[in-house]
C-alpha cells in the first residue's frame, strides 16, 4: 500500500475471522490467524474480539508481534435501566483497558435491550424509546462521555441494528438529546440497512463523527431480509455485509463529506468465514478503501 498520511489510518475488525454475536461463525479460528491475515492485508490497526487478551499488557504484547495497533473496543451500556454513574462503574475496567492499550475512542452501543444478538428475534421487534425518554437517555450518555473524556478517550456511539438507535430519525434524536462530550461513530453498513442515507449522515454529522465503521451492502440481500423480515443474524449469515468496493455505497462520496476527519477509517464487515474466506476479503476491502480514502482526498496520493 502506499505511504499513507498520518491523519487517517487503516484498520480492521476481528469479526470477518470470528463473530462476536454468533460464535459459531469463525469460532474455530485462532486469533493468531485473525492477527497475522490483518497485517497481510495492509492493516496498521485492529479493534477487540471476544478472542483477545483483557488486561493492557498482554493485549499490547500481542498487537505488537505482529506489528498492529489497537484501535478501540466496542461497549454494551445499559443506561435505559441505571444511571450515568453506576454505567461509568460498570465501564471501568473496559475503559482502564483501553486507556492502557492506546486506544483513543471508546465505541459505546446501549443494548439493555437490543435483539441484534437473538438469531430468533426478526429485525422488525426491535427496541424504540418513547420521544418522552430521549431527555434523561441523553443526559446520562453526556454525563458518561464527560467521564470518558476525562479519562482521555472519546466516546464514539455506534448505531446499530436491532437496537434502540437504527434509523435516521433515532440518529438526530440521539445527537439533539446528548452533548458535544458525545460523538457519533458513523457506520456506513448499519446506517445503509436501517434506511439512512452514509453520504447525507456524513454530512449533517461531519463535525461530530469520531470514528468510522466502513462496510458495504449486497442491496439484493438487504431487500430479502426486508421482505422476509430476518433477524439481523440470519442477515449476517446470508451475506448482507460485505468490505468496501463489493456492494451499493459510495465509499469515496461518504468520505468527501469528512474533509477535516482524524483516525480510523476501520472495516468492520461481519461474514461467514466459510462462505467468504477473511484474507481474501481483507485485502480486498483494505485495498479498496485506500483508493476510496485517496479519492476523497483524505490519502496522500
Amino acid at each position: 500500500m502506499d505511504q499513507i498520511d498520518r491523519r487517517i489510518r487503516l484498520g480492521t475488525n476481528p469479526i470477518a475471522w470470528s463473530n462476536d454475536d454468533l460464535r459459531t461463525l469463525g469460532g474455530d479460528t485462532p486469533l493468531e490467524t485473525c492477527l497475522r491475515e490483518a497485517r497481510e492485508a495492509g492493516f496498521e490497526g485492529i479493534e477487540l474480539g471476544h478472542k483477545f487478551p483483557r488486561t493492557a499488557p498482554e493485549l499490547n504484547a500481542v498487537l505488537r508481534a505482529h506489528d498492529l495497533r489497537f484501535v478501540s473496543g466496542w461497549y454494551s451500556s445499559e443506561l435505559l435501566l441505571r444511571d450515568a454513574r453506576a454505567e461509568v462503574a460498570a465501564m471501568q475496567p473496559h475503559l482502564d483497558l483501553l486507556r492502557g492499550a492506546g486506544a483513543e475512542v471508546l465505541i459505546f452501543a446501549e443494548t439493555s435491550n437490543a435483539i441484534h444478538g437473538d438469531q430468533s428475534v426478526p429485525l422488525s421487534r426491535r427496541p424504540r424509546l418513547a420521544a418522552g425518554d430521549w431527555a434523561q437517555f441523553g443526559h446520562r450518555m453526556t454525563e458518561v462521555g464527560k467521564a470518558v473524556a476525562d479519562a482521555g478517550l472519546a466516546l464514539v456511539y455506534h448505531h446499530h441494528m436491532g437496537t434502540v438507535v437504527e434509523s435516521a430519525e433515532d440518529i438526530d434524536r440521539l445527537m439533539d438529546s446528548t452533548g458535544d462530550s458525545v460523538k457519533l461513530l458513523l457506520d456506513t453498513g448499519h446506517a445503509t440497512f436501517g434506511g439512512v442515507d452514509p453520504v447525507a449522515l456524513a454530512r449533517t454529522y461531519r463535525s461530530r463523527v469520531g470514528h468510522v465503521h466502513t462496510k458495504d451492502i449486497r442491496e439484493a440481500v438487504m431487500a430479502r431480509s426486508r421482505r422476509k423480515d430476518m433477524s439481523f443474524l440470519d442477515s449476517v449469515i446470508a451475506g448482507v455485509f460485505t468490505v468496501p468496493g463489493d456492494g451499493m455505497v459510495d465509499f469515496a462520496a461518504v468520505l468527501r463529506e469528512l474533509p477535516d476527519y482524524r483516525g480510523w477509517l476501520v472495516i468492520e464487515a461481519e461474514q461467514d468465514p466459510e462462505v467468504a474466506n477473511p484474507l481474501r476479503y481483507a485485502t480486498m476491502g483494505c485495498r479498496n478503501l485506500a483508493g476510496f480514502a485517496r479519492e476523497a482526498g483524505l490519502l496522500a496520493a
